[in-house]
């Protein structure tokens, strides 16, 4: 029995390099509905080199949601029109028979293109490497309950930590504002007793690298949660904004 297809037209970004001037290439494909978006772009890849055509340059790498680095926007939409997941958990059963589907790169000044789909997110990393981590003595691994931490807190510390950095919240913002992912690294420091020492130091630093690296301030919109495939809460940048406002008093040297 032959499987049953979706007969699709692909208007896909397709960029020689960041200087040169991209367009939309149109792309006909027949897919079953059981396969992945990444699958779908595999296929049209497959069928472009089998015709000695440069295949269309896009990124992935675990395709189950948790490294961040297929992100697409499709139809305008950061990692598509179903909400809570990455690209790459996106299948072709979503779509229906005849539809034109545009695809782009994720687009932010801080995020500058390579090729084709690929962006350079390297910015979210030099944020990280201003602060996002704890400075510890390492040793043997310490026992499990050695710390005690309230249920709620550790729930909350965990909601923020499931952020993957994919940049879903930066292109879905208006003023490509990196917020929500930054505030998500700061709230799971910020909520736990091994996050305490670098506090404030660490909000400081983040932010600062956030703002030189060209990320834009906060729209206000909540698209960025919307959008994210980890559902993290804006909440969270309303802690970030209390964690600054408190390192800048402690700064100052001035008493709450």
């Amino acid at each position: 029995m032959n499987e049953k297809k979706i007969n699709l037209t692909l208007k896909v970004w397709r960029q020689v390099s960041p200087k040169s001037p991209g367009n939309f290439a149109e792309y006909k494909i027949a897919v079953s509905p059981d396969s992945s978006f990444l699958e779908m772009l595999d296929e049209i890849n497959n069928d472009l080199e089998s015709k000695s055509l440069e295949p269309i340059a896009f990124e992935s790498d675990c395709r189950e949601g948790i490294c961040g680095t297929c992100g697409l926007v499709i139809n305008g939409q950061p990692h598509g029109p179903i909400p809570r997941i990455a690209t790459c958990q996106l299948h072709m059963r979503n779509f229906k028979e005849g539809d034109t589907i545009y695809v782009e790169p994720f687009r932010a000044k801080a995020f500058p293109l390579v090729k084709d789909l690929i962006v350079d997110r390297s910015a979210m990393d030099r944020i990280m490497e201003a602060g996002g981590f704890i400075s510890v003595n390492t040793g043997s691994i310490p026992d499990a309950n050695a710390i005690q931490i309230p249920k709620d807190i550790a729930s909350e510390a965990m909601d923020a930590a499931s952020c993957i950095g994919c940049g879903a919240c930066v292109a879905a913002c208006k003023n490509a504002s990196a917020m929500l992912f930054v505030s998500a690294k700061v709230s799971q420091f910020a909520l736990l007793p091994q996050g305490q020492t670098e506090r404030y130091n660490r909000v400081e630093a983040m932010v600062k690298k956030m703002d030189e690296l060209g990320f834009g301030a906060c729209s206000n919109t909540y698209a960025c949660e919307a959008e994210c495939p980890k559902g993290i809460s804006v909440k969270n940048i309303a802690r970030m904004n209390r964690e600054y406002f408190m390192a800048k008093v402690k700064s100052d040297n001035v008493e709450v």
